[in-house]
């Protein structure tokens, strides 16, 4: 993936979604550990959650995002990586029984189904601390600054002002009313925080100026919400066979979603304005950000 490529459709931007996703597979592949011993049940468990599935769109942001600064892809490969460490970990958790209780991910058994409750527990929190443990490596950047500035993104993006704060939220809307502030906020902390971090991954690396950073990170937070509508789509509108993942749970539930206040019409068109207004977002960029551009279709066309 180069920054000479520009989608024009969004089959093509899933073709680029592809192979960015068949290089970072790679890269996966070559840093989670194999263990021996005791321990090889937990390395086993990582490379389940993470290896041979998913749309790896938060890598191919970064990659994206590095592409638009002018930053070596090996380095990028490395952040991609790290990024995905992270959302994995998160499913992992959000799938066990004190949380969503799934037993379907990308298709295939949740991990705590595959192997046990507590190796699901202990392969998040190793995914997790691999994901820093890959920031910090030199390989990632020359510039230790940068190194440091990448970890306390993540961190704050993975943290209680972002994904685990809004997983709480989402705990929490099991049992509360969530007015459509309250589900925005929750998604953006859900979703959001990772999705920008994806996308200033880029800006950090580049060491690119406060303007250019922040005009990536609020159309991150725009395209964070119009995927996390989609998604709500998708739940109320996809079988199980389609998505991956169990789907009608939010609703079963009684959990108050996007879908359930807005309506399914209401909701999509919402969708459709947030992907305009994170568009708007990348008018400093001039054609070189043609491939956020289409991102932001892609996300809310998307059918699983």
């Amino acid at each position: 993936m180069t920054s000479n490529h520009t989608p024009k459709a969004g089959d093509e931007v899933q073709s680029l979604m592809a192979d960015a996703a068949e290089q970072v597979e790679v890269v996966l592949n070559r840093l989670l550990p194999r263990l021996r011993g005791p321990e090889a049940r937990l390395s086993d468990a990582m490379r389940y959650a993470v290896l041979g599935g998913g749309k790896r769109l938060r890598p191919f942001l970064v990659l994206s995002s590095a592409d638009l600064f002018g930053v070596a892809h090996g380095c990028a490969l490395r952040v991609a990586a790290a990024i995905e460490c992270i959302h994995c970990y998160s499913l992992v958790h959000d799938d066990l029984p004190a949380m969503d209780d799934d037993d379907l991910r990308r298709g295939k058994p949740t991990l705590h189904i595959e192997y046990d409750d507590a190796t699901a527990i202990l392969a998040g929190d190793a995914l997790q601390a691999l994901a820093f443990e890959i920031l910090a490596h030199s390989d990632t950047h020359e510039d230790p600054t940068v190194r440091c500035r990448l970890i306390a993104a993540l961190a704050h993006a993975a943290g209680a002002g972002g994904m685990v704060g809004g997983q709480m939220m989402d705990l929490a809307a099991e049992n509360e009313a969530f007015d459509i502030g309250a589900i925005t906020r929750l998604q953006r902390l859900k979703t959001g925080e990772l999705f920008a971090f994806s996308c200033e991954s880029g800006a950090i690396m580049g060491r690119a100026d406060e303007n250019r950073r922040h005009a990536m990170h609020a159309y991150a937070h725009d395209v964070g919400l119009a995927f996390q509508i989609a998604d709500d789509l998708l739940d109320v509108e996809s079988t199980a066979e389609q998505a991956g993942k169990a789907v009608g749970k939010d609703a079963n539930a009684g959990k108050a979603t996007f879908v359930s206040e807005l309506g399914t019409e209401r909701a999509r068109h919402q969708a459709g304005i947030l992907a305009e207004q994170a568009i708007r977002h990348l008018d400093v960029f001039d054609d070189r950000a043609n491939v956020f551009r289409e991102i932001a279709r892609f996300v809310v066309n998307r059918r699983n």
